[in-house]
């Protein structure tokens, strides 16, 4: 059998499969059944400093409806300080979780302001997790948004959580962003010890009926997973941190492919939902299968040999559009059953 031990962010993983951050993680039983399935590492879902802003709020109102109702009643109830009940109930959690498991659990964080990054970085590494998570990413919403000062503060944001933290940190990223590589190349100078492409954000829809917004669900497809491929086969041999893929991960194959590509590990997450979680042994069971039919013995032999650096041609990496001789029209009509 092969040998399918990996590094990410110096941890020693069993394999190359992560279960990702998300709603699946906070039940201890699905940890262990993750465990169990052979999961080689988990990431506990995301700390939203959104959900702690709204939960102070809500309080803040509460505390003032009443305030002053007299001259000898200034107020209430006394002022809240120190952590929010989501805030202390997802720290709890995080403790219980890393209780929960033997393998590596990595805390999950979105922030919006340095200060909060950096507190809450604090907070989550206090639970005994093994590594930490950063989500960057930012919604363009105006016009005056400057790229280069919005990279800027991401990566001062990297080396302020960098210099509050001992465990290792990772940067889960958009691709909404014009060179990639030149911000990885940044925030691994700031500190970053891995690298998650790519961050699968929330899209809004509209229900044209009900003239509203609707918040559809955020799974993702196979064909998803070509984005990070192009950039893991980027990154091998120029960046010395762990590269991590995300978004369209649902077999062994799609694995392999990313390990070829020059990535060190997976996460997975749509694949649990839509295969249930003991899905994570039939992808574990596919590599292995692969690896020992082409007779690899580690996953080492064969990372990054279809890389940019590595591959003999270097189009599949470099060719952003289309080529004629790949848009048959009628070869694709026929796939789709368009014409006969």
């Amino acid at each position: 059998m092969a040998n399918l031990t990996t590094k990410y962010l110096g941890l020693e993983l069993r394999n190359p499969v992560i279960a990702g951050a998300s709603n699946l993680t906070l039940d201890p039983d699905n940890l262990r059944r993750m465990e169990e399935a052979g999961a080689a590492a988990i990431v506990f879902k995301s700390l939203f400093e959104e959900q702690i802003q709204l939960e102070n709020l809500e309080h803040y109102e509460r505390l003032k409806e009443y305030e002053e109702r007299n001259a000898e009643m200034i107020t209430l109830y006394p002022d809240s300080k120190g952590e929010t009940s989501y805030s202390k109930e997802h720290l709890y959690r995080l403790r219980k979780a890393r209780e929960s498991v033997k393998i590596p659990l990595i805390a999950s964080l979105n922030a919006v302001n340095q200060d909060t990054w950096v507190e809450y970085a604090v907070k989550l590494e206090e639970t005994g997790v093994d590594a930490l998570e950063l989500n960057f990413y930012t919604v363009p919403e105006k016009p005056g948004h400057d790229c280069e000062e919005i990279e800027r503060n991401q990566i001062k944001t990297m080396k302020a959580v960098k210099a509050a933290v001992k465990i290792p940190v990772a940067i889960k990223l958009s691709p909404f962003y014009s060179n990639p590589v030149k911000l990885i190349s940044g925030l691994e100078k700031a500190g970053a010890s891995g690298f998650v492409l790519f961050n699968r954000l929330f899209q809004p829809d509209i229900d044209i009926n009900k003239e509203i917004h609707v918040f559809p669900d955020n799974l993702s497809s196979h064909s998803d997973s070509r984005l990070p491929l192009r950039f893991a086969g980027l990154l091998y041999g120029y960046t010395r941190a762990s590269v991590c893929t995300s978004s369209g991960i649902m077999s062994g194959s799609d694995v392999v492919k990313m390990i070829l590509a020059g990535a060190d590990c997976v996460q997975v997450v749509s694949a649990l939902y839509m295969h249930k979680i003991e899905v994570i042994s039939n992808i574990v069971r596919e590599i292995n299968e692969w690896m020992d039919g082409r007779g690899y013995g580690s996953t080492g032999d064969f990372r990054g040999k279809l890389s940019v650096i590595k591959a003999e041609t270097k189009v599949p990496y470099r060719r952003a559009q289309y080529f004629d001789f790949q848009m048959s029209t009628s070869a694709i009509m026929r796939k789709y059953k368009s014409i006969r």
